[in-house]
């Protein structure tokens, strides 16, 4: 399905070049999930995969946040209710979020501002890229609600990006993590005041679709992959991968634009 065409229902779905821009629309409660909108982005994602078209997301939030996580009267207040196989099925869809992310192809640019907690936190780790403003809050706070920390996939890849100890604190006592302790830990790459972000986050993924969108797409592929890898292994996976990007008519494009002296013109495979 061309995103394009993507009826959205719970969050509001955009598409402007080559670049679809997510943005989660509840203001009022600083956006937080639903079992819809979890649903809805989980099928974003997946349907992003059959999608050429498409070359990089952009996820925000509006009105100065980005997600306060699962909304506490549509979410958190019915599990109680559930026995552990309606449990299950609910922890399941919320790590569907974070496989879909991780496996559509298109790098996604994370606009964080404000408050991003909970499984808001989780959709910024899960992202490839990530900006940020100075008043930015990442809480990865669910033992603060009594459950451990290892929620959506946070204790593989959140150490991978700011390291064990920083990652066991975060976990360990749900404290915020402020925008300047982001960006020195390397989980923001920049940051940036409130009225540039959109901006900012669009330039970057237009950037983004912008190169060879066959290669990026392995990239995003190699980079997961190899986290279970040795290097032996890295070294001759990307070799395979690179034969195979080699195949490609943005290849060509990009040697004929060297030999003319112009910056080439990829066209994404």
């Amino acid at each position: 399905m061309s995103l394009r065409h993507f009826d959205a229902q719970h969050v509001r779905l955009t598409v402007e070049g080559r670049v679809a821009s997510i943005l989660l629309d509840r203001p009022e409660r600083k956006n937080p999930l639903t079992f819809d909108s979890y649903a809805e982005l989980v099928a974003i994602f997946r349907a992003a995969i059959q999608d050429e078209t498409v070359g990089a997301f952009v996820l925000s939030g509006a009105g100065g946040n980005f997600c306060s996580g699962g909304d506490v009267h549509e979410i958190i207040g019915p599990l109680l209710d559930r026995d552990t196989r309606g449990l299950m099925q609910f922890t399941a869809m919320t790590g569907d979020l974070v496989k879909a992310m991780r496996a559509c192809p298109q790098p996604i640019v994370a606009a964080v501002d404000g408050i991003a907690a909970g499984a808001g936190a989780i959709m910024a780790m899960a992202s490839d890229m990530r900006l940020a403003t100075p008043r930015a809050k990442v809480a990865f706070l669910f033992n603060r609600v009594g459950l451990a920390g290892c929620d959506m996939g946070a204790c593989a890849i959140l150490p991978r990006i700011i390291g064990q100890g920083r990652a066991s604190e975060l976990l360990y006592t749900g404290r915020s993590m402020s925008a300047q302790e982001g960006l020195d830990w390397g989980f923001f790459s920049r940051a940036m005041e409130p009225e540039l972000l959109a901006e900012a986050a669009a330039n970057l993924a237009r950037q983004v679709t912008e190169g060879p969108g066959f290669a990026n797409a392995m990239t995003k592929r190699m980079l997961a992959m190899e986290w279970s890898m040795s290097v032996e292994q890295a070294i001759e996976a990307e070799a395979v991968a690179q034969a195979l990007c080699m195949t490609t008519r943005d290849f060509r494009r990009a040697y004929d634009a060297f030999v003319a002296k112009q910056r080439p013109v990829f066209e994404g495979n």
